[in-house]
């Protein structure tokens, strides 16, 4: 692979957060058209902002404008639930969510996240985890199973012995032939994508808490084949997460391991180009998934993972900064 100047798809993603902005300091919206779209201030449109100018090296640094979009999430928090709510995802993704964000500025949430304090107990955690998450629908279901980890965490509310048991369940919940995780008696419903999907969530908790997997090397086997079959994976399509998860669990899979560390080095690069392809064919002015700010949030993850984990092959005047590499939850 040839080296790839990046910073063109960068300015163009610096431009569509220009035009996201509601005006003031930390106020951002997700979208910027679309039926039946809230096209004014977002707990994703804020957030995602906040995150995609961390990943290009654009994060504000006016201590008066990092209060401003500090103040901006924290009052986006029930201070009854302590929680945050979007329609469009799970309550506990969108509070995990906002808590990473307000996580890049030092800050936190100003209330403990409330209708969660129950699962702070072993019993009623593991109850969650396998009854209350349905591992028939790994992707979506992963941001409550995820999600929850990051709320109590991040929210201060659990601490080492809480860790254990939940990474002790996810261990004894890996499945051994795809290297992910399930719960339950029967066969596993759902697509090898859906499970890596899901996957990934659970392996950024992982990443974040320097946790081993326990099937590394499944892992890589079963991102090497969705790699090999894009459009079975619905891979390499427009902006959206699906990318950066099936890199991310490779490239954090290959940490663990040394199985076939120079086929997965070569899919990655082979992955890059078809990547950056599509990236740089996009109308930006027009095509949606770009101009859905959570979105074009996922695709700025995948290019720095990418860059990260392909030194010298994609250059950036800035150098892109994953922000699952300082706290978890995208």
């Amino acid at each position: 692979m040839n080296p790839t100047n990046l910073d063109p798809i960068i300015s163009e993603i610096r431009r569509c957060i220009d035009t996201h902005n509601l005006g003031e300091p930390g106020k951002y919206a997700r979208w910027l058209w679309g039926e039946n779209r809230d096209l004014g201030l977002n707990p994703y449109g804020c957030a995602d902002a906040a995150n995609i100018l961390y990943t290009i090296g654009d994060f504000p640094r006016d201590p008066a404008e990092r209060a401003a979009w500090v103040s901006t999430l924290q009052a986006m928090q029930d201070p009854e639930t302590g929680m945050f709510s979007e329609p469009t995802h799970h309550t506990i993704h969108t509070t995990a969510h906002c808590l990473a964000a307000l996580e890049l500025f030092d800050a936190g949430p100003l209330h403990p996240c409330r209708a969660l304090a129950p699962y702070t107990e072993r019993d009623a955690l593991y109850d969650f985890l396998a009854h209350e998450v349905n591992w028939q629908r790994p992707w979506s279901e992963s941001h409550k199973g995820a999600g929850i980890h990051v709320c109590l965490t991040m929210a201060g509310m659990v601490g080492l012995k809480w860790k254990n048991w939940y990474f002790d369940w996810l261990w004894n919940h890996t499945d051994p032939e795809t290297g992910f995780f399930y719960c339950g008696d029967g066969p596993r419903q759902a697509k090898l994508y859906e499970y890596m999907a899901g996957g990934f969530h659970y392996m950024f908790n992982h990443e974040a808490e320097r946790r081993p997997y326990r099937c590394p090397e499944q892992i890589i086997d079963s991102c090497l084949y969705l790699m090999a079959h894009p459009a079975e994976a619905r891979l390499i399509r427009c902006c959206t997460f699906i990318d950066i998860d099936v890199v991310f669990c490779l490239t954090r899979a290959m940490r663990q391991t040394p199985h076939r560390f120079a086929e997965a080095k070569a899919a990655l690069e082979t992955y890059a180009e078809q990547y950056i392809a599509m990236m740089a064919a996009i109308d930006y002015a027009k095509d949606a998934p770009f101009n859905d700010l959570h979105m074009l949030f996922g695709a700025v993850c995948c290019l720095a993972e990418l860059q990260a984990a392909l030194p010298g092959k994609l250059i950036t005047l800035k150098p892109l900064r994953l922000v699952l590499d300082r706290r978890p939850f995208i």
